[in-house]
């Protein structure tokens, strides 16, 4: 069976003063088109890492990526990454951090009006229309993350990479992204691998949830497929036995791999 995105035997070596460091050991992973896929762990498993590896900011020491089977051995528009920072262009306002994306990527496919319409539509999906000509000093972390999110969506990738995206957000914020998340990949259907360390918001948002081995040479320990139906809403969710089962599934796993490693 072809996958979306396929790992596959994936190791990952650095060179260090103290030697070789393997991060990474036989990884492998297959994700299918539209998968929401949440990679969960210990500090130091190698979650970034694998991540880094998807994008083509890495290159693994041994094994590979395929992405609708074209190996992935550099960065591509393919696979865009929304970081925990934002990353946004503090001299341009917020609809222009958002062109110079869709710029980059139509500029020989849409014309102008275009390109401008799409522009507006995808800061429409982060609820951002109302802060067009914002700047990122003007606006709080919680909408400059939306708009890291919207122009990443707006490349039109075919997986979504995310990097603990709201892990320096307040709680109250937080949840407001992770809504918004959900009604974009429900309206979208993209295919999106996202890092955290928070096992509520694996649960909420993912149909996949990947739990990682301590590192040194980690690998996938388990994978958990999350059946929750979708729409997900977060205060329904809290008294169902199938959303606490699944939560209690990720917390054995990370405390059982907390004591050995201590």
């Amino acid at each position: 069976m072809n996958y979306y995105l396929s790992l596959e035997g994936v190791d990952m070596n650095f060179q260090t003063q103290k030697g070789t460091f393997k991060a990474l050991s036989n990884v492998n992973l297959k994700v299918n088109q539209g998968e929401f896929v949440s990679l969960i762990g210990h500090s130091g498993c190698g979650k970034s890492t694998v991540l880094n590896i998807v994008a083509g900011l890495l290159q693994a020491t041994s094994g590979g990526i395929l992405l609708e089977n074209h190996e992935v051995n550099s960065p591509g528009p393919d696979r865009a990454v929304v970081f925990q920072n934002h990353s946004l262009l503090p001299w341009l306002t917020v609809y222009e951090n958002v062109r110079l994306a869709v710029d980059k990527i139509f500029y020989n496919q849409k014309d102008n009006e275009e390109r401008h319409q799409w522009t507006l539509e995808v800061l429409h999906l982060v609820h951002m229309e109302h802060a067009l000509e914002k700047r990122p000093a003007e606006i709080s972390g919680g909408m400059k993350q939306r708009v890291g999110i919207a122009r990443a969506l707006a490349m039109q990738p075919k997986i979504l990479l995310m990097d603990e995206p709201f892990g320096a957000l307040d709680a109250l914020t937080r949840a407001h992204l992770q809504d918004s998340v959900m009604e974009i990949h429900a309206n979208l259907g993209n295919t999106v691998m996202m890092i955290t360390h928070d096992v509520d918001e694996a649960v909420l948002l993912s149909d996949k949830i990947v739990m990682m081995t301590n590192g040194p040479s980690a690998t996938v320990g388990e994978i958990l497929d999350v059946k929750l139906e979708r729409p997900r809403k977060r205060l329904e969710l809290a008294d169902k036995p199938d959303y606490n089962h699944y939560r209690a599934e990720v917390l054995r796993f990370l405390y059982e791999k907390h004591k050995k490693a201590a």
